[in-house]
């Protein structure tokens, strides 16, 4: 990596004046890396936007916050950096909030756009509500769309194209999982099953007789 000291200036569409590389935010859109607008014109960029929305000015800390630590504007105190959530849509890395004044609004945010987080997290993740939600687990007969189980709670859906499947318990949401969705696995896991469980054989009308599995080594006697 080339010294940034070595870097030639660069030219602010702002203020027209050639500044060293460091008097610019990071921007990996750009060819060079770097945003048109120094740091002090893009922050009178970003204020007078504000102004323009009705936004109020971006409140600062009163008191310089010193290396590693971070000032959050909700409950206006100074934190380690490492108490606020990262991102990478900022330069810092870092959101301005910390992490419970960041979950608050979060949860403020979710109750007002969608009336709660269950309704926001159905929507973003599956792309329906709790209403249509409700409408497939009647179709269901109220109860987990492989094992019968009562009160199922986890919308499973295809995580290829995102179409939902239905609604299952939690074990057998988890097993689809731990299976990768593979059908071939599930086979393969039948086939095992069925080598090394004792199966119930059919031998007259009525009369089942159970089978020993083909496959496995007894317990151990000391076991």
């Amino acid at each position: 990596m080339s010294d940034s000291s070595n870097e030639p200036d660069k030219l602010c569409r702002q203020c027209k004046r050639a500044l060293p590389p460091t008097d610019f935010h990071r921007d990996r859109r750009r060819a060079d890396g770097l945003a048109f607008y120094c740091k002090a014109c893009a922050n009178a960029r970003s204020e007078a936007s504000r102004r323009k929305r009705g936004i109020s000015p971006q409140r600062k800390s009163p008191t310089p916050p010193g290396e590693g630590l971070k000032w959050c504007p909700d409950c206006e105190q100074i934190k380690p950096v490492a108490d606020f959530p990262t991102t990478v849509s900022k330069a810092s890395g870092r959101h301005s909030y910390c992490k419970p004044c960041h979950n608050a609004r979060g949860k403020e945010s979710a109750q007002r756009l969608y009336g709660g987080t269950r309704e926001y997290h159905l929507r973003r993740r599956c792309g329906i509500g709790e209403k249509e939600f409700q409408e497939l687990l009647a179709e269901q007969g109220g109860v987990c769309a492989i094992c019968g189980g009562e009160d199922p709670q986890h919308l499973d859906h295809d995580h290829r194209t995102g179409w939902v499947r239905g609604i299952l318990c939690f074990n057998c949401n988890g097993g689809l999982g731990q299976f990768r969705d593979s059908p071939t696995r599930l086979a393969r896991a039948i086939t095992y099953l069925r080598g090394t469980t004792w199966q119930r054989a059919l031998i007259h009308p009525g009369v089942y007789q159970m089978c020993s599995p083909t496959r496995g080594r007894p317990p151990s006697p000391r076991s």
